[in-house]
């Protein structure tokens, strides 16, 4: 049999708040919920009242969850957190909760504000840790599906990657530029779409194992506009939210060919016209593309190309990125 008790009137105007109320005693017992409870969840206010909170679980909530709110509650704080729960129809929903220990007369209450998250109109929701792996994960996919015919690309562009993200943090810090984190992280993530132009390149042109004709290499030399387009077309069908700066992106693939001297392609930029993205990944793709075996070449030692990206420090590359550079492997003892 559920015991009643009854709800102290200072707390009576949480009831009027317009998202779904639950107020309970120190106990955890039902005292009272609004009218957007009932509505929301299909349960009546004299169906539930009396009854403990905890008839609500449906064992779907992680028990993390749970560990974190009771923690909280021992403290005397507020607590926020997402559960998921079922209706009284057994639908699942899933709702963001406040809730808010209150003291009166020596006595504590629980009031619990919920909205339930399926119910928002528009937008979605994802912290900044978990939109910053999804992007990854997506931008990763679209990369290595536009270049699906060279089986030994995967690896390649996950090198790009991971030192692109070296190289802008060494290159931050040493300079002394200030960049955002998410700035950083965008040309981290973005750098694996430097050449999604290629897809658009003939596989006779693209491997040919021989010198290239000038008309050839003009083809070649086109990647950058068509990966640009290639990239503007998928933005179109693309969620912002999900997926963000792809300006960065869009650099990164048009300019990465670009030299320092103004004589690369395919605009002819020269020193910091060319955007610092493309600065960052222009280094890491050459050193990569000379420590890595291809079919048509044998692989560099480290220091052999570390000596060729010397040589073109002020030519092909900006100078302080290529000491930037130096100083991630100085860094690594190497």
């Amino acid at each position: 049999m559920k015991d009643k008790a009854v709800l102290p009137i200072v707390l009576s105007g949480y009831l009027k708040l317009g998202d779904a109320v639950i107020i309970t005693d120190q106990d955890h017992r039902i005292l009272d919920i609004n009218r957007y409870y009932e509505q929301t969840t299909g349960y009546s206010r004299d169906s539930i009242i009396g009854f403990k909170a905890g008839f609500l679980k449906s064992g779907l909530t992680p028990a993390a969850t749970y560990t974190s709110l009771k923690s909280e509650m021992k403290r005397g704080n507020p607590w926020s957190g997402v559960f998921t729960n079922r209706k009284k129809s057994g639908e699942i929903w899933h709702s963001s909760i406040t809730i808010t220990p209150i003291q009166l007369e020596n006595k504590l209450y629980f009031v619990g504000v919920f909205r339930e998250l399926e119910q928002l109109k528009e937008g979605i929701y994802l912290s900044e840790k978990k939109r910053a792996e999804t992007q990854r994960e997506l931008l990763k996919v679209l990369a290595i599906s536009c270049e699906i015919r060279d089986p030994g690309i995967e690896e390649h562009l996950l090198r790009v990657q991971t030192l692109s993200e070296k190289l802008v943090y060494v290159h931050d810090r040493r300079m002394q530029l200030k960049l955002s984190e998410s700035y950083k992280s965008h040309i981290a993530h973005a750098s694996i779409l430097h050449d999604i132009g290629k897809a658009e390149i003939p596989e006779g042109i693209l491997y040919k194992p021989g010198p290239l004709s000038p008309y050839e290499r003009k083809i070649i030399e086109m990647h950058p506009l068509m990966g640009a387009d290639i990239l503007n077309k998928i933005s179109r069908e693309i969620n912002n939210e999900v997926i963000s700066s792809l300006e960065v992106a869009e650099n990164i693939i048009l300019y990465h060919h670009e030299k320092w001297d103004g004589t690369g392609y395919p605009h002819r930029l020269k020193g910091e016209e060319i955007p610092l993205e493309a600065r960052v990944t222009a280094i890491v793709d050459v050193f990569d593309a000379l420590t890595s075996r291809r079919a048509y070449k044998d692989s560099w030692s480290v220091a052999q190309a570390l000596s060729f990206l010397n040589e073109q420090k002020g030519k092909h590359f900006d100078p302080d990125m290529v000491e930037s550079f130096f100083n991630y492997f100085d860094e690594r003892g190497e």
